[in-house]
């Protein structure tokens, strides 16, 4: 079954290579979607995949790349969108 999420990380996650650490995970573990910088200061994913890597995912989030200070991660279950591969956005 596939499920998808949007999360919100927030803490030192920009400029320490979260979302290119994040990308590479989740294509380890076989997901699709996204991740981009917020204005804010924080960093935005969706994610879409087997329930399993999806939680893999998110207990992987609070601990973000080697630089990272992660302070929270906020998710819900998102609706399903259609992605080829998961990639890093730059909008």
């Amino acid at each position: 079954m596939t499920v998808c999420i949007h999360a919100f990380v927030s803490g030192r996650v920009q400029g320490v290579y979260f979302r290119d650490h994040t990308r590479k995970r989740a294509q380890a573990l076989q997901l699709t979607g996204w991740v981009r910088n917020t204005p804010d200061g924080r960093v935005e994913v969706y994610a879409c995949g087997a329930q399993p890597q999806i939680h893999e995912l998110i207990e992987w989030l609070w601990q973000g790349s080697p630089a990272s200070k992660v302070s929270q991660v906020d998710w819900n279950e998102a609706p399903f969108e259609t992605h080829t591969d998961f990639i890093i956005r730059y909008d």
